[in-house]
């Protein structure tokens, strides 16, 4: 057994897609496409069911990847939190986490806390949690192969 994808629901799938190809560099891994007729509905359970739906490939890997859904009917939530049972958050390894969290805020996004350094004074190891511009959580990771980064 192994992990074929990760599903995000978007409010605006191509917004959203847009988000993870410019700030977290996915890539496109097919063309976009609709999924309706009796079989999706048989399958998630929900009648008339009509999806738009676009694959990303992660930075670096193929598999697994992004597959972010709109359906054409869906009931509006709360930002998760970080701390909220369920799925919690995406998670990337950067090379300059202050870079990027500067250009997910410009892209809508948000920082959610601080950048903490969780290694050691010989590597440091910086986290930091932030929201993409639909309120989803994403983990920033920047490994340190010198004191000081």
């Amino acid at each position: 057994m192994k992990l074929a994808h990760i599903n995000l629901v978007a409010r605006n799938a191509k917004a959203l897609a847009a988000f993870y190809t410019n700030v977290m560099k996915c890539e496109s891994l097919r063309a976009p496409k609709i999924l309706s007729g009796e079989k999706v509905s048989r399958g998630n359970g929900i009648s008339n069911s009509e999806i738009y739906t676009i694959w990303l490939t992660f930075p670096g890997i193929e598999s697994p990847f992004l597959e972010i859904h709109e359906h054409k009917f869906t009931h509006d939530r709360a930002q998760p939190r970080v701390n909220e049972p369920g799925f919690g958050h995406l998670s990337f390894q950067m090379e300059d986490i202050s870079v990027v969290i500067e250009e997910i805020i410009q892209a809508g996004g948000a920082q959610i806390g601080e950048i903490t350094d969780f290694g050691t004074p010989d590597r440091p190891f910086l986290i930091a949690y932030a929201r993409d511009p639909e309120g989803n959580v994403v983990e920033l990771e920047q490994i340190c192969n010198r004191p000081r980064c």
